[in-house]
C-alpha cells in the first residue's frame, strides 16, 4: 500500500462499516483510499520567468503560467497521459463571454488541461474555448491531461501565491485526514 493511504471497511451500499452481512454471511469489504500529501514550503522557490505573450491563468489570488507548464509537460511526456475527459463533467468551465471566432477556430485535437486545484478537485485551466466548442458542435470526449498539484505548483507567478498556495493545500489536507 502506498504512503498516505489506507483501508477503509465498506459494507455493500458503499458506506462505511466494519462488518456487512449478505446472505446470513458477515463479510468484511475493504476499498483503498489514497490521501493527498502535505506539501513542504520551498523556501528557495522561484516562480518561471514570464514572456511576452505568456498565457496565464488565474484562480482566485493564485495566477499559474500556463505556457511554461504546457512546455514542462511536452518535455516530460512519461509523467502526463492524455486521458479523455467527458465534457459534461469539466468542471469550472467558463462559458459564458468566450470569443466566438476562437471557439470556430479551437483545434479539438490539442488536449485540455485540468489541475488538482484541491485535494482530488481539478479545474479546467486550460481549453475553455475547446470544451466551447466540442459542447456546441455535440463532441461528449475530448483529449485531456490530469495535473497533479505537485507537478502544477511550480508553475505558480509569484512567491507569495506560492505559500499561500502551499498553505491552502494543507489546510485541505489536513481537513480530508481529519474527517479519514
Amino acid at each position: 500500500m502506498r504512503q498516505g493511504s489506507f483501508k477503509r471497511p465498506w459494507n455493500s451500499d458503499g458506506d462505511r462499516a466494519n462488518k456487512a452481512t449478505i446472505g446470513g454471511a458477515t463479510m468484511l469489504s475493504t476499498v483503498e483510499i489514497s490521501l493527498p500529501i502535505k506539501l513542504k514550503l520551498d523556501k528557495k522557490f522561484q516562480p518561471p520567468i514570464s514572456e511576452d505573450g505568456d498565457e496565464l491563468y488565474a484562480n482566485g489570488i493564485f495566477l499559474f503560467n500556463i505556457s511554461r507548464l504546457l512546455a514542462f509537460i511536452n518535455v516530460h511526456p512519461e509523467r502526463f497521459q492524455i486521458v479523455p475527459i467527458e465534457i459534461d463533467e469539466v468542471p469550472h468551465y467558463c462559458g459564458g463571454g468566450l470569443d466566438q471566432d476562437a471557439i470556430l477556430g479551437a483545434n479539438l485535437s490539442l488536449p485540455i488541461v485540468l489541475a488538482e486545484i484541491s485535494p482530488d478537485n481539478y479545474n479546467l485551466i486550460d481549453g475553455n474555448h475547446r470544451v466551447a466548442r466540442a459542447k456546441r458542435d455535440g463532441i461528449r470526449i475530448l483529449p485531456g491531461w490530469r495535473v497533479r498539484c505537485t507537478d502544477h505548483v511550480d508553475f505558480l507567478t509569484s512567491t507569495e501565491a506560492y505559500e499561500k498556495y502551499v498553505e491552502y493545500w494543507n489546510g485541505k489536507v489536513k481537513q480530508l485526514r481529519r474527517g479519514a
